[in-house]
């Protein structure tokens, strides 16, 4: 929180952007998730249950983290006691990196889906993996939240400074300050940031590498080259369909990513910065950053929607009340006329 505080005018600026903001995470969250479970071809993908406690993750920030600072940020004082402040905090660490954690599994998942062959996918990615790395991203993130902060180990070192900056005598407010000391910030900031971060750069590397070699073969395949015997051999359809399905997802992800960085980076550079400058850094900085970070909380429900064609689809039968024009189309019972050929001993069927 701010001790500087914010003029009339800002504060009308601040409460519509952060309204606004709340609102996209919360209905966009929910989206997803409506979208997933009534889906049967997205339950069908394992990535999509990363997706969906990333948003459950997400949701939570939107509600039990974002309001409260939104109000304290409003009305220049915290009126909720010492220990909602420190449950709230706790709940914004938790629910924060628990959600950058999911980011991580979603990268490491799509890197075994694509730069591995699918027998060594179905083989790394079992529902017990899963079940177990769905279970790190909410167990990891309590070591370096409630655990540390209800038993004051973040403050150790620097209390006399938290108590000075948590009362403000010349305007008789109460703030819900958090401050950390070196080794906790360095501590947090790792394993909330850092270690994800690293993880993620070296999957999207990989995926980047294997998704350029893929887009070689494309070319390749469509050139239809003449093998040694003269014949012309068409390409591989399916391999074709899947190379191209493979190489989109992998800049969607790289998309993801890129939003992430530029809504966590600031804030966790500056979080391991300011307890080695004496903590100079300004109120009204750490308050923009930490709301950017907030940002990616609402922000990854509308990359989904309009980078990818099946949520799309989804979010569409949900919002236009299962309008048909939205739905697959069906195997059974195609209207459109029909006719066969024959493709090197193979019988495909053209529309």
């Amino acid at each position: 929180s701010s001790s500087e505080g914010f003029g009339a005018a800002e504060k009308i600026v601040l409460l519509t952007f952060i309204s606004a903001v709340i609102l996209m995470a919360i209905l966009g969250n929910l989206l997803v998730m409506v979208a997933v479970c009534r889906d049967r071809q997205l339950r069908k993908i394992k990535t999509n249950y990363f997706i969906v406690s990333l948003a459950f993750a997400d949701l939570l920030v939107s509600v039990l983290v974002m309001p409260f600072g939104a109000i304290e940020l409003v009305q220049d004082n915290w009126i909720y006691g010492e220990m909602f402040c420190l449950v709230r905090t706790s709940l914004d660490v938790l629910l924060t990196t628990a959600s950058i954690l999911h980011l991580c599994c979603i990268s490491l998942d799509r890197y075994y889906a694509i730069c591995c062959q699918p027998l060594v996918y179905r083989n790394k990615m079992t529902p017990l993996r899963i079940a177990l790395m769905l279970g790190g991203c909410w167990v990891i993130p309590t070591f370096i939240s409630f655990l540390p902060i209800m038993q004051g180990w973040n403050s150790i070192g620097i209390n006399d400074l938290i108590q000075q900056r948590q009362f403000n005598k010349a305007s008789n407010s109460t703030y819900c300050i958090f401050m950390v000391n070196k080794p906790y910030a360095i501590t947090c900031s790792v394993v909330a940031f850092y270690i994800p971060f690293l993880l993620m750069v070296l999957a999207y590397y990989r995926i980047y590498v294997t998704a350029r070699e893929h887009a070689r073969q494309i070319r390749v395949l469509q050139r239809a080259g003449t093998p040694a015997d003269g014949r012309q051999h068409p390409p591989d359809q399916h391999s074709t369909h899947r190379m191209k399905a493979e190489t989109k997802a992998a800049k969607t992800l790289c998309i993801i990513m890129g939003c992430f960085c530029l809504c966590w980076a600031p804030f966790f550079v500056t979080n391991i910065v300011d307890p080695f400058i004496n903590y100079t850094v300004p109120g009204k900085l750490w308050t923009a950053f930490l709301w950017l970070g907030y940002i990616n909380s609402g922000l990854n429900p509308f990359l989904y929607a309009f980078l990818n064609k099946s949520f799309r689809r989804a979010f569409l039968i949900i919002l236009c009340c299962g309008d048909e024009r939205y739905r697959r189309p069906s195997i059974l019972g195609q209207t459109v006329p029909c006719s066969t050929t024959t493709i090197n001993g193979s019988t495909h069927v053209l529309r």
